[in-house]
């Protein structure tokens, strides 16, 4: 089945590949309305160089779901450094000499790069766990119709982010300019934490879930016990994430971004988008774990229904957001990005209600107790005051040391706090790190 899939995949991705090529100007038009001249001819080239890198990571994706399939993830999520590392790599080689779209363009073929690491540090891995196989085997071609048939709605399901993404870029391109580059500033930070636990979590859990087994009830219980338990891990992480980015978002962002013509002002303005897009970040998170779950229970139509409700939200909510509301309430139009990630941020919550709503008249009550929750963000709370101690302390000090000390400051206190209000998982955690430290 593996081997029929992958055939496929490479086949179809070619296609795509190829055709993307070829009409990338018309693309450029819908995702980036607002764009003309010289910045159109540059994101032309831009994608162009960019389509095939995508290429190799579907295959990319391909080996992480044989490496998933048999129980193996670490290999599948460390490989995306090799990504960040070849990117980084071509600009440093570039030199300082090197600046605007040229700069850009080298760093696209860095991704390319990087995308051929990714895929092939996995590929050799993938192949010894399935053995000898043959391209488009014969015994896997009805298991391999049935990948087919839910492919569609799990693409959309899944790619729900990504999707929500290109419409927080097509309603930007809409604003003034600078208002793409901050937004996709903000996303590289906020997808951060949905990829570490989000995405993580629910990758972990969806081949434990799918081999549930017994009478309706067993399964229900079973799949209710691993989901209450996953849904307290991704609480743990994204709530301190949410607030932190909140309340000490112009850290980070000054941290990572902050220094030539990265001005304060731009720091500030990446820092509102990004708090926009908090609000949802809990949402966004637990909603892939919902997914995976009814994807354990071999429906993929319902998560595809709640995911199409969410982009058809983001679109209405964005564009009355941040296009005339600004001007209703006399701000600069600029600003409207911040309404882009708020309309986003209330379609996540829209999306994961509705899914927790359904799954549990399936297998009953999913919902986390209050107690642990006012817990959790009580402590994120409390510990961004230790934060921001720190940062008014250290304030005119370089941005990285402000964020190493007054982030650190932060998480050790959550972490301190959760473990004193009795919270298992921080306390769990704080034990490994003791043991850790004696050993």
């Amino acid at each position: 089945m593996a081997a029929s899939v992958g055939s496929l995949l490479a086949l179809g991705t070619a296609v795509v590949v190829l055709l993307g090529i070829l009409i990338t100007p018309a693309l450029v038009t819908i995702f980036t309305p607002g764009f003309d001249g010289e910045k159109r001819e540059a994101t032309i080239r831009l994608v162009r160089i960019l389509f095939p890198g995508s290429g190799l990571l579907v295959l990319s994706a391909w080996c992480l779901g044989v490496l998933n399939s048999h129980g193996r993830f670490f290999l599948s999520y460390a490989a995306p450094v090799l990504w960040n590392l070849a990117i980084i790599g071509t600009l440093l080689a570039a030199g300082d000499e090197t600046s605007g779209y040229r700069l850009t363009q080298l760093a696209a073929w860095g991704a390319v790069a990087g995308s051929a690491l990714q895929l092939g540090v996995q590929l050799a891995p993938a192949l010894r766990l399935l053995g000898r196989v043959a391209p488009f085997a014969r015994r896997g071609i009805a298991a391999a119709r049935s990948v087919v048939r839910n492919a569609v709605p799990v693409f959309i399901g899944r790619g729900v982010v990504q999707i929500s993404a290109y419409v927080d870029t097509v309603l930007a391109s809409l604003l003034p300019t600078g208002a793409v580059a901050a937004i996709s500033y903000a996303q590289v930070l906020y997808t951060l934490p949905v990829s570490l636990f989000g995405m993580s979590v629910s990758a972990a859990e969806l081949p434990a879930m799918s081999r549930a087994t017994g009478g309706q009830m067993e399964i229900a219980d079973q799949l209710r016990a691993r989901l209450t338990r996953a849904l307290r891990q991704i609480a743990l992480f994204v709530v301190p994430s949410a607030v932190a980015f909140l309340a000490l978002g112009d850290v980070i962002v000054a941290a990572l971004y902050q220094s030539g013509a990265f001005s304060r002002n731009m720091t500030l303005y990446v820092w509102a988008i990004l708090a926009g897009s908090s609000i949802g970040l809990l949402a966004s998170t637990w909603g892939r774990l919902y997914s995976s779950t009814f994807y354990a229970l071999q429906d993929t139509r319902t998560p595809l229904r709640f995911a199409v409700t969410r982009v058809v939200l983001s679109i209405l909510l964005g564009y009355l957001f941040a296009v005339p509301l600004p001007g209703w309430l006399g701000l600069e139009q600029r600003w409207g990005a911040v309404g882009l990630t708020v309309a986003s941020s209330l379609a996540a919550w829209t999306e994961f209600l509705l899914l927790r709503q359904v799954l549990s008249r399936r297998i009953g009550s999913t919902r986390l107790p209050g107690a642990l929750l006012a817990r959790l963000w009580g402590a994120a709370a409390a510990a961004t005051i230790a934060g921001g101690v720190v940062k008014l302390a250290l304030e005119l000090r370089h941005p990285l040391v402000v964020a190493l000390f007054s982030l650190g400051m932060y998480g050790i206190a959550y972490f301190a706090i959760t473990a004193e209000l009795g919270v298992p998982e921080s306390r769990r955690l704080l034990s490994r790190f003791k043991w850790s430290r004696r050993g």
